[in-house]
């Protein structure tokens, strides 16, 4: 098995081994709480967390599943509230019918909102030192609220039908997708304790990443059919993505030259971390899944 793979199938068992739980007399609730977590994805995110804890920290590696999970429970809540009639009135996420469409809108709030504040709470009882988890929360928290993904949400929604500068176009997806990414490989850093200057290059290394992913993700919603994606394309048409801004092929070309920057820059962190970093980049970005 590749090591990647190994990683992502180790997140994955425990991940769905410790979905959250609310038994109560409601009819659908907590079925509902689990539905998007079981419904799959790339776990992206996670598996990051993972490879930098695998890399600088490999006794702490059993540690970091509960980390890797609240960031996969902040990205999914992000997700169910992005489809809501309100933003992108999506009916399908992860190649399943999205909650206000299998269950109903008030649902589809509530377990995001669930799924926020049960992130911070698996966060919290880590069984890492209570230094190390303030740390984490303050990460996920910075990368993820008023000043990061949520700003870029609210940048993305009011602005449809008024196309963006690349240089805000950028801004908007630095905040909406880069940061919970960039934040992903730092908090597998905070794990290893592996000191300040490895922290920054990781959350630089992310930034970047998290902006060559929003541009693969434009791609697909302008060329791919909504069967191959798992989720409706072809409805970016009112919204600032790179494919509108620069066309098809301008995004094409900006995606590999970022991916081969990239490459290149994983190189500059060194080590094994870096090989492994540059070979995620190859495999989701060159080559393709």
């Amino acid at each position: 098995m590749e090591p990647l793979e190994h990683n992502i199938e180790t997140f994955e068992a425990y991940f769905l081994a410790n979905l959250p739980v609310a038994p109560s007399f409601h009819p659908h609730y907590e079925e509902a709480l689990q539905a998007m977590l079981k419904a799959g994805g790339k776990r992206f995110r996670p598996m990051l967390l993972l490879k930098v804890v695998e890399h600088l920290a490999p006794l702490l590696l059993e540690h970091a599943l509960p980390v890797a999970a609240s960031i996969e429970m902040m990205h999914t809540y992000s997700l169910i509230h992005d489809d809501l009639p309100a933003m992108d009135d999506s009916p399908l996420r992860r190649g399943h019918p999205t909650l206000h469409v299998s269950h109903d809108e008030v649902t589809a709030i509530l377990i995001g909102d669930a799924l926020n504040t049960h992130a911070f709470a698996v966060l919290a009882s880590a069984p890492l030192s209570a230094l190390v988890r303030i740390r984490l929360v303050e990460a996920l928290a910075v990368s993820a609220g008023a000043g990061g993904m949520v700003l870029g949400q609210a940048i993305d929604c009011h602005f449809e039908n008024q196309p963006l500068s690349l240089e805000a176009l950028e801004f908007l997806h630095t905040n909406k997708t880069a940061k919970l990414i960039a934040a992903s490989l730092k908090m597998g850093a905070i794990i290893a304790n592996s000191g300040e200057e490895m922290e920054h290059a990781l959350e630089a290394f992310g930034l970047k990443l998290g902006v060559l992913f929003q541009i693969q993700d434009d791609v697909i919603d302008a060329t791919q059919t909504s069967q191959e994606a798992g989720k409706p394309t072809g409805n970016d048409g009112v919204k600032n993505s790179f494919t509108n801004l620069l066309g098809v092929k301008e995004a094409l070309a900006r995606r590999d030259g970022l991916a081969t920057a990239l490459c290149a820059e994983a190189q500059n962190i060194g080590g094994a971390l870096g090989d492994d970093l540059a070979r995620i980049v190859e495999m989701y970005f060159i080559k393709g899944m």
